[in-house]
């Protein structure tokens, strides 16, 4: 398994950004809001993620960025759950300021769980409409 993380992977165009903000779904599993997009026209590349922390809930950028490293992290050691097919992913941090990495780590395995569950319907329910 590859447990790297490269630009590759990261959601950095502002134009798909824009695009998962309007076009896409969501649901919230605490300490997460999750935004998703399964694009067609990405279809068997690598899924891209964005990690964001509110500014309003975290005033300093130095604790942004920390709670930024261990979702990151997190991600990174569980983006296996997912499968790989162009999925576009927001991953917006609302919880406590001061919670640990072990804190985090099983809620970012619940959200990609459900993440998969839910894209795995999207497609299942598309299949059946053909």
């Amino acid at each position: 398994m590859n447990f790297k993380l490269p630009k590759s992977e990261r959601l950095h165009a502002e134009k798909l950004i824009k695009e998962l903000f309007n076009e896409g779904s969501s649901f919230f599993l605490y300490p997460f809001k999750v935004l998703f997009l399964n694009k067609k026209e990405l279809d068997g590349q690598t899924n891209q993620v964005m990690f964001s922390v509110s500014k309003k809930k975290i005033k300093k950028a130095s604790g942004r960025n920390f709670i930024k490293r261990r979702m990151r992290e997190a991600y990174r050691l569980n983006k296996s759950i997912l499968s790989s097919n162009g999925i576009l992913l927001g991953l917006i941090f609302v919880g406590n300021p001061e919670m640990s990495f072990s804190e985090i780590e099983p809620k970012m395995k619940l959200a990609l769980e459900k993440l998969q569950k839910e894209i795995s319907q999207n497609h299942s329910e598309h299949d059946s409409k053909i």
